[in-house]
């Protein structure tokens, strides 16, 4: 097999997507990753790096373009790193994402299962109701380029709202004005770090101003600002956030101007939505998805269902008015106070909220005897860890309901699911961010018969490593990344010393010397700055 050169230009046919949107092309036996290709498009490409065991290329020529390309409307496309299907129509987009989700069910959950169906977007344009807009060090609001932390300043974005771009635009003029400084990563110095937004179906805003400190000069008129330019504010906020990393939102709030919170209506519910609360990003969509949830979960009204991941109460209340009794959990203080206070305000009696992590709770409900019908789980993008699986298992419900936002890490649950004697009897996708590369996948999970012996599984907290699960990324995520984008191969053992490094909880007996006289290879210096590229990526760091 030739291998293929940096600079050289090659001709090959596009077949297929990655995760992240790039086209995939197959030149010499090597894997090549093209940005803004189409499936079924012969191209000429240009190798711009070479990898082990992969390459990445640039679009030279175009043979014969693909009827499901498509001129960007959006002005950004290329620069911002929201987007990553915008060159694509929107059948063609729908197309790679229910692939993906297949691919992943299929390699690896080891499936014989087809997925059903993606449900698409009526409107893919303007759905987000929460906007996050990171500030630049120069003072430019808009969004990160594609893997880098460098801000794109934009004005206005296909996927947000009108009132939170008018709102994001209204404090940089603020900062301005007053000469008010930016947050720079790099020294930790400066103040504004984030614009935060969230919208209502009525059009109603909160906006939340995300500093480096506990005040900032001028803050009635920070407030006048936002108020004028989005005269539907109900709320602005300033957060405190010192810590250095990605993490947008710091614990301290403090209102400036009007209420600290928001009312939606989702599936003919009321909400509260506090700031830091989850809440699905597009209502309409979020609404198709529950739907197919609940559809999923079969209930009767005579069911006791435990809904892990509950935050504001969404799924969980929206379960209550088909079940007999659901319990819901979430970690997160702030947000179980509002499902239990949107339990009161939509008369709903047969719910009831528990805060903490979802392993613990769900051990708890376990040991407790609690035998529920159906569980439903909703987590986050790092998906489920082992014991929750373990102990959700251990309750023994008919079916488990499975709201999944990453197909790879659903993939590997409902794996670990099977081996507990409950198998994947439905799955179907959902379009919830059109444009992006994210997708989101509902899986019905029945109980069968464990083909063997009854399985016994322990847990050692104390030397596992539990961060594999509960900091943004997997270790295989992570070294699929690093050899990705650097050609580099690092093992477990280097990751977890540079976890150290960067302050990230790793099991404390976690690849740790056995003795004191015992020696550990040590992270060379190309493969740590390849892993802390990794962590930044996944949100790490």
């Amino acid at each position: 097999m030739e291998a293929l050169e940096k600079g050289s230009v090659y001709t090959a046919v596009i077949d297929g997507y990655s995760s992240e949107g790039l086209g995939i092309a197959r030149v010499n036996g090597a894997v090549v990753f093209v940005p803004h290709a189409v499936r079924g498009e012969e191209i000429d490409l240009r190798i711009t790096k070479v990898m082990k065991t992969s390459c990445t290329g640039e679009i030279v020529k175009i043979h014969n373009p693909s009827p499901e390309r498509m001129e960007p409307e959006c002005p950004y496309a290329g620069k911002c790193g929201g987007c990553a299907y915008r060159h694509l129509t929107y059948p063609e987009e729908l197309w790679t994402k229910r692939q993906r989700v297949q691919d992943a069910l299929t390699r690896i959950g080891g499936l014989d299962l087809t997925v059903e169906e993606i449900l698409g977007a009526k409107n893919p344009e303007h759905y987000r109701n929460k906007s996050q807009y990171p500030v630049g060090a120069d003072g430019s609001i808009g969004f990160f380029q594609a893997r880098t932390h460098k801000v794109v300043p934009i004005r206005r974005c296909l996927i947000q709202t009108e009132a939170a771009d008018r709102t994001a635009q209204a404090v940089g003029e603020w900062m301005r004005r007053y000469k008010i400084s930016a947050y720079d990563e790099t020294t930790g110095k400066g103040l504004v770090r984030h614009v935060c937004v969230r919208v209502n179906r009525k059009g109603e805003s909160l906006c939340c101003v995300v500093v480096n400190g506990n005040k900032v000069p001028r803050e009635p008129e920070l407030a006048a600002y936002v108020t004028v330019a989005v005269p539907h504010t109900v709320g602005v906020l300033l957060n405190s956030n010192t810590r250095r990393g990605n993490v947008v939102l710091g614990d301290k709030y403090r209102t400036l101007f009007g209420r600290n919170y928001l009312m939606d209506t989702l599936c003919g519910l009321e909400f509260k939505l506090s700031m830091p609360s989850f809440y699905q990003v597009n209502r309409d969509q979020a609404e198709v998805l529950y739907g197919k949830a609940l559809k999923f979960a079969g209930l009767t009204g005579n069911e006791t269902v435990l809904d892990l991941y509950c935050g504001i109460g969404t799924i969980t209340l929206c379960l209550a008015k088909a079940a007999k009794r659901v319990i819901g959990a979430e970690i997160v203080p702030p947000a179980i106070r509002d499902a239990k206070e949107n339990a009161l305000r939509n008369h709903i009696e047969n719910a009831e909220f528990f805060c903490g992590d979802a392993a613990d709770i769900a051990a708890k409900l376990e040991s407790d005897g609690l035998r529920p019908d159906v569980v439903t789980v909703d987590p986050p993008r790092k998906g489920l860890a082992p014991e929750v699986i373990a102990s959700v298992a251990a309750m023994g419900p008919e079916k488990v309901v499975y709201v999944s936002c990453d197909p790879a890490t659903l993939g590997r649950d409902v794996k670990i699911f099977r081996e507990f004697g409950y198998e994947a009897k439905r799955a179907a996708a959902v379009d919830m961010f059109p444009g992006t590369a994210h997708v989101e996948t509902v899986v019905l999970l029945s109980k069968g018969e464990v083909d063997s012996k009854k399985i016994r599984v322990e847990f050692s907290l104390e030397d596992m490593d539990m961060s594999e699960f509960q900091d943004g990324a997997t270790y295989t995520q992570i070294k699929d990344y690093v050899l990705e984008h650097s050609g580099l191969k690092v093992s477990n053992l280097y990751i977890s010393q540079i976890k150290r490094k960067c302050g990230i909880g790793v099991g404390k007996n976690y690849n740790l010397p056995k003795s004191e006289d015992s020696r550990q290879p040590q992270c060379p210096p190309e493969k740590e700055k390849a892993i802390r590229e990794a962590f930044k990526y996944f949100g790490m760091i």
